[in-house]
């Protein structure tokens, strides 16, 4: 895992270095409420949205970029939310900074130059849950529901019911009794209209972020106008992010199509190795 981690931040140094970035946006007023955006290079543009994972408590926009690489010569912008990082914020604070951040790239998608109406969210992990978080009913202003203004999300190996995780190690800096576990749970409260999903998980993962990956793609077929479902045998749970921008893998064509991108016309490239693919409810 630390090799992994390290990756991330050397891939995205990397990055920052080879493409056109507006680093630290102020998305509100504390510190930590940041994002980068990489512009695309045409208008009109679809806008992938990256929340990083690190239990809440780890990692940052800095290690984030790395996607951009790609996707942004495919076409697309691309941004990555930095957010404040457990103890020092309550899980409560982040998910309200994470849908502050999606709001505002909603209302700047003029003034940033890429298409309102094709914004996709990805999420790993942690992110993935807030990524999930900001997709529920009631805290967008006006009336409006998520599924009216975001086009599509992407959750890598999502932790999407909270009790489980309660009962860990990993709780201790989150502080998280049963109430609260219960209410930041997404899966607990998903809205009746999700906007088309992909969720995928790495083939080498626990039993329990296995569990919550099922759980997660049954719930939202009945909600959900396409829901893609990817089992990714050769990944892990830290290095299927490698994965969200190659355009010769599955999770990666499964992104540019959600995006509204060209990709390959296959489904599989040679070497993937993929357990399950489903598109369910899709036509």
């Amino acid at each position: 895992m630390p090799a992994i981690l390290a990756e991330y931040t050397t891939r995205s140094a990397l990055t920052r270095t080879e493409l056109p970035v507006h680093a630290g946006i102020r998305y509100g007023a504390l510190p930590c409420e940041s994002l980068d955006f990489f512009p695309a290079r045409g208008p009109r543009a679809p806008l992938l949205v990256f929340v990083h994972g690190g239990y809440w408590q780890e990692l940052g926009k800095d290690d984030s970029s790395f996607p951009a690489r790609r996707l942004v010569p495919a076409g697309a912008a691309f941004a990555a939310i930095g957010y404040g990082l457990a103890p020092r914020y309550r899980l409560d604070e982040i998910v309200d900074q994470v849908r502050r951040a999606v709001r505002w790239l909603v209302e700047h998608a003029q003034d940033l130059g890429f298409d309102g109406e094709r914004i996709v969210l990805a999420g790993s992990s942690a992110g993935a849950h807030l990524a999930l978080m900001a997709l529920l009913d009631g805290w967008m202003p006006g009336g409006t529901q998520p599924a009216d203004v975001i086009a599509g999300a992407v959750l890598l190996s999502g932790v999407y019911d909270l009790e489980p995780l309660r009962l860990t190690y990993v709780n201790e800096p989150l502080g998280l009794d049963s109430e609260a576990a219960a209410r930041l749970s997404p899966i607990r409260h998903l809205p009746d209209r999700l906007p088309p999903l992909v969720v995928a998980r790495g083939g080498a993962e626990t039993a329990e972020f296995a569990r919550q990956h099922r759980a997660l793609v049954e719930a939202a077929t009945t909600r959900s106008a396409a829901v893609h479902d990817l089992v990714i045998t050769h990944r892990n749970h830290f290095d299927i992010t490698f994965d969200l921008d190659d355009p010769a893998s599955d999770l990666g064509a499964a992104v540019l199509h959600r995006l509204g991108l060209p990709g390959r016309a296959s489904r599989r490239a040679a070497g993937d190795s993929v357990r399950s693919h489903r598109d369910i409810g899709s036509t």
